[in-house]
C-alpha cells in the first residue's frame, strides 16, 4: 500500500521526490493564481499525499487551504475514487480492498 501512497503523491505532486521530501515547491505551479483560492479537492489531494509520506508541514499547509468541514469532504471523496481505483485494478470488490487497505477482516 505504501508504494501506491507514494505513487498517488508523485501524481499528485510532480516537484516532489520519492521518500517524502518536499522539493522547494509545494505543487505544480507552487501556489495558485494570484486571487485564486485553493479547491478543496486540491487540499484534499495535497494534505493526504503529504500525509501519506510524513511531510507534517505540507499537509498542515494543505489543511488551512480550506475549512475543516470541506477538507473531510475531500478526503472522503479522494478516499472513495482511490478504493474503487484499487478494486478495479485488483479485480477485487471495493468493500474488501477497504478492509484488506485498514487490516480488518471482513464481516
Amino acid at each position: 500500500m505504501a508504494g501506491f501512497l507514494r505513487e498517488v503523491a508523485g501524481a499528485l505532486h510532480p516537484g516532489r521526490r520519492a521518500g517524502g521530501r518536499r522539493a522547494a515547491v509545494f505543487h505544480r505551479a507552487g501556489r495558485p493564481a494570484a486571487g485564486r483560492p485553493h479547491n478543496l479537492f486540491e487540499a484534499a489531494a495535497c494534505y493526504v499525499a503529504a500525509d501519506a509520506v510524513g511531510d507534517e508541514e505540507g499537509a498542515a499547509q494543505a489543511a488551512g487551504w480550506v475549512s475543516p468541514e470541506a477538507l473531510a469532504f475531500g478526503v472522503n471523496e479522494l478516499a472513495g475514487r482511490a478504493v474503487l481505483a484499487l478494486a478495479r485494478e485488483r479485480g477485487r470488490p471495493p468493500r474488501e480492498v477497504a478492509h484488506e487497505l485498514l487490516g480488518l477482516p471482513l464481516p
